[in-house]
């Protein structure tokens, strides 16, 4: 497989982002330039998907960017490792499978520290549960444009959790958000490298 892979160290604003994975997408389209699996922070910032509605804004004071992702409301923050991707599906065309890789990388990923993860057909993302406690540890938004795939999924590190007060998190009210610290404390550093790893692994099934 020939993709380019992106390690960014210092937050990228998240307009820049978006702007180079649509220049991506239209340059894979026109078979001039790579698939592409980016890791990265944002500074915190609210973004919006296609289903979202206005009353999960439950803090009207946040600064909601809508997007042409699939999904609803997610919150990026430091803290939050968020890899984006633009992917070639025109040989398989099955947005199915493509997301089912995807829960597959973070789970399997996840499974490495010694956390147990589910994805949920009803409800997507990735849930670890705690006694009778549900909360999502990972959000994943992808939009498919001439059959290639892009945007991308982020998994809760460290990031400030209380930041998901101010909205309805995904459209889901009974369930909350947590994250990898809260679960299990200890070194997250090399999750990026397993991650790219585990996710170049399971597109090539």
């Amino acid at each position: 497989m020939n993709i380019e892979i992106k390690k960014s160290i210092k937050p990228i604003n998240y307009f820049d982002a978006i702007n180079i994975l649509e220049k991506r997408l239209e340059d894979l389209h026109a078979n001039i330039n790579k698939e592409l699996i980016w890791t990265l922070e944002h500074d915190e910032i609210f973004t919006a998907g296609t289903s979202y509605k206005e009353n999960e804004i439950l803090d009207t004071s946040i600064n909601l960017i809508k997007t042409n992702r699939g999904g609803k409301i997610t919150c990026h923050a430091p803290g939050q490792l968020i890899c984006y991707f633009v992917i070639d599906l025109r040989k398989k065309k099955d947005i199915r499978k493509f997301i089912s890789c995807i829960e597959k990388t973070i789970i399997e990923t996840l499974k490495h520290y010694q956390i147990e993860t589910f994805s949920d057909k009803d409800n997507i993302g990735i849930w670890h549960k705690k006694k009778n406690s549900v909360n999502k540890v990972a959000a994943i938004g992808v939009r498919v444009k001439k059959w290639i795939a892009y945007h991308g999924f982020a998994i809760n590190i460290n990031n400030n959790i209380d930041q998901y007060k101010k909205i309805i998190p995904c459209g889901i009210k009974d369930k909350g958000v947590t994250n990898l610290i809260s679960i299990i404390d200890k070194d997250y550093s090399n999750l990026d490298s397993l991650l790219i790893e585990k996710f170049i692994s399971n597109l090539k099934i």
